[in-house]
């Protein structure tokens, strides 16, 4: 017997309702799953819209809805935590050396703001589990920024990136505070 693209669908199906698959998430998902990540998570009504606050290594970060299915079931989320430059800005060679050695985070430069941002698609289904384990790897890669800011001036001048005409952003690390 051969499968119909009736009978693979069908199978599909049953097999992501055994899983127990989200293709969308609420607020209270995301909160849980940032619980179980290990950190606590403030929940702030606004114009309607559940906000998401939380904090991994001493430093703020929310949730951003993307596309809604509902008014409080979302396809999409980000992760975000938008940090103040003192000072002006962060040399390009720090977010560039960033972007070169990551993949699941990225740094966008706004005026005096440095944004970390880590997208989670939830669209196709994923499961609870999932969502546990992009808020822990958001936690780590919020870690590993602070770390790639604390070693970046240092670490750039013991590669010669400075004898390469690239200065060296001694301090970046200190440069940086959290967002209010």
């Amino acid at each position: 017997m051969t499968n119909t693209p009736t009978d693979t669908t069908t199978s599909a199906a049953t097999s992501a309702e055994a899983l127990d698959l989200l293709d969308a998430v609420t607020p209270e998902q995301v909160s849980d799953a940032i619980k179980a990540a290990g950190a606590a998570v403030s929940t702030i009504e606004q114009d309607g819209v559940v906000r998401l606050h939380s904090a991994s290594h001493g430093i703020g970060f929310q949730v951003l809805w993307g596309n809604p299915v509902t008014t409080t079931q979302y396809t999409d989320f980000t992760f975000s935590c938008p940090l103040h430059v003192q000072g002006g800005t962060l040399p390009e060679a720090v977010l560039a050396a960033w972007h070169r050695s990551k993949r699941f985070a990225r740094v966008a430069q706004h005026g005096d703001f440095v944004v970390l941002e880590m997208d989670v698609v939830v669209a196709g289904g994923v499961t609870p589990a999932h969502l546990a384990f992009s808020a822990r790897l958001w936690m780590q890669m919020m870690g590993e920024f602070f770390l790639h800011l604390r070693n970046y001036g240092p670490a750039a001048a013991t590669r010669g990136d400075a004898a390469n005409g690239a200065a060296p952003a001694a301090g970046a690390a200190d440069r940086v505070e959290a967002a209010a």
